[in-house]
Parts: structure tokens; C-alpha cells; sequence
């Protein structure tokens, strides 16, 4: 495995804990700014995690 692919599967893995953290915030009723930040990290670092994993897929 690669460097490339190692940092995109580092990358997606904290992209989907920003997701699942900033959902079970939502859930839990604090839709507050720190929610919008989880998702919104965790979307940017998961896209770019797959993107990156993608890349380098021969």
C-alpha cells in the first residue's frame, strides 16, 4: 500500500466519524454551530479521502 492510498483511507475514515459525530449531534436535538462544522469537515475530508483512494486505484 502506497502513500497515496494510505492517506485516503486515513482521510475517508476521519471524514465518516466527522459525519457519524456531526448526525448524532443533529439527532440529539444541538443543531448549533459546532454540528455544522462536524458535517461539514467530515463531508470535505470523506470526499477527498474517496477522491485521493480513487486516484490512485490502477
Amino acid at each position: 500500500m502506497n502513500a497515496k492510498s494510505l492517506l485516503g483511507t486515513i482521510l475517508t475514515l476521519v471524514g465518516l466519524v466527522g459525519l457519524v459525530y456531526g448526525g448524532i449531534d443533529f439527532t440529539k436535538g444541538g443543531v448549533s454551530q459546532a454540528s455544522f462544522v462536524y458535517v461539514i469537515l467530515g463531508g470535505i475530508f470523506f470526499f477527498a479521502g474517496i477522491g485521493l483512494i480513487r486516484s490512485t486505484r490502477v
